[in-house]
């Protein structure tokens, strides 16, 4: 792969830029900026090199409909304040234009195309689409890891019609998911959570042969309780999913990987009820299990701390109500806590989990924090992403 940090000479080059710029919007004001702040950096790079910059980003899912609330003005302005730039949004069909209707202006150092997925192209992976696009640039950056596991013709097709480069941030994000992959430092801990046992069991069967831990909490858990013939009384629970269990157990046996699950709990009756202690065989039937107890804490507290490496993706908790919090706030600090002294390589990643970190204002206490979604779990899982595959 190529990365666009070793190209020697960008100085007027025009670079067509893919970036995920798809955040939150209510009513025409960003509600969360995250995404927007993590590509900074790319943008800086290729303004210090003097580049001209075309950036593609998509917003939601207009279905190849022009969709004027899922527009990228607000976006465009809201960049234009963190870098001082003024920025241009190309309103044109992108069918209609051509390299010389862009940067007239001598000035004119980034434009915006609008939003790429109003044209259905896109999502097709069309080839005429991408080479249309092609030819509005000299060369392509892919700096959008979490689009990377879509084959779409801003992604994947593209790199067919020009040189092709990873971004800053794309470099960035699989050298830090290398490191709970390939390139493992161990004792190694993967925490997963989440509501539904069978969407993160690629994630758990790829790691059970290189992990020394895995530690199932949240939604998730209650399948295991109620598989050791615990009563989980109206807690949320897949069905379907014993044969899912067994094979883990089974085979975390034949790779020596410990599995952890909780000892202890706190319910409450409903989600906004407060939060009661109990024992597993204490639990009964209308209750309703949000949090693990301070037994597992510390369980998981222990294992944190023999750990040179950990993976987080998922909430120990329903974490929404401050009363259930207690077990995914006691994770955080103490993978901080290590984190200060650089002991543990930390990596985290998951809508849930990054609010939570946000919560306690510790992005900057982890090594990566990933907003990748869909593109973060498939990787874990072990599939080779379209846009990656396709800048190999």
């Amino acid at each position: 792969m190529n990365y666009i940090k070793d190209y020697e000479n960008l100085k007027d080059k025009k670079v067509l830029l893919r970036l995920d710029l798809n955040v939150p919007l209510k009513n025409g004001v960003i509600t969360d900026q995250t995404r927007i702040d993590k590509i900074l950096p790319i943008l800086r790079f290729l303004l210090k090199k003097n580049s001209k910059i075309i950036v593609i980003s998509h917003i939601g899912r207009p279905k190849g409909e022009v969709n004027k609330d899922l527009s990228m003005r607000p976006i465009c302005e809201n960049l234009e304040k963190k870098i001082n730039k003024k920025i241009k949004i190309v309103n044109n069909n992108i069918f209609e234009l051509k390299k010389e209707d862009l940067f007239k202006e001598p000035n004119d150092q980034i434009v915006f195309l609008e939003n790429i997925r109003f044209y259905e192209e896109e999502e097709k992976n069309d080839s005429n689409f991408s080479k249309h696009l092609a030819g509005l640039a000299d060369i392509f950056v892919n700096d959008a890891f979490s689009c990377s596991h879509r084959a779409h013709a801003s992604i994947s097709k593209i790199t067919e019609f020009l040189p092709s480069f990873a971004g800053l941030q794309l470099e960035t994000e699989i050298s830090a998911l290398k490191k709970v992959t390939t390139n493992i430092k161990r004792p190694i801990t993967c925490i997963i959570g989440g509501s539904k046992i069978s969407t993160k069991i690629g994630i758990i069967k790829n790691f059970i042969p290189k992990f020394d831990n895995i530690i199932i909490v949240g939604g998730m858990a209650n399948n295991i309780l109620s598989h050791q013939g615990n009563s989980i009384g109206k807690s949320i629970k897949e069905e379907n999913c014993e044969t899912i269990i067994k094979e883990i157990f089974e085979t975390s046996k034949n790779y020596s990987c410990e599995i952890t699950y909780p000892e202890d709990v706190l319910v409450g009756k409903n989600i906004h009820d407060k939060s009661q202690l109990k024992e597993l065989n204490e639990i009964t039937d209308d209750d309703l299990i949000l949090d693990i107890g301070p037994k597992t804490i510390n369980k998981i507290k222990n294992i944190i701390k023999i750990s040179e490496t950990v993976l987080w993706n998922g909430p120990a908790g329903f974490f929404e109500n401050p009363n259930f919090a207690s077990g995914s706030h006691e994770i955080v600090k103490a993978i901080i806590n290590k984190n200060r002294n650089n002991s543990i390589y930390s990596v985290a990643g998951g809508g849930d989990t990054v609010a939570l970190i946000n919560q306690n204002n510790a992005i900057k206490d982890f090594n990566f924090v990933s907003t990748a979604g869909g593109a973060f779990l498939e990787y874990l899982e072990g599939k080779e992403l379209p846009g990656i595959k396709a800048l190999k």
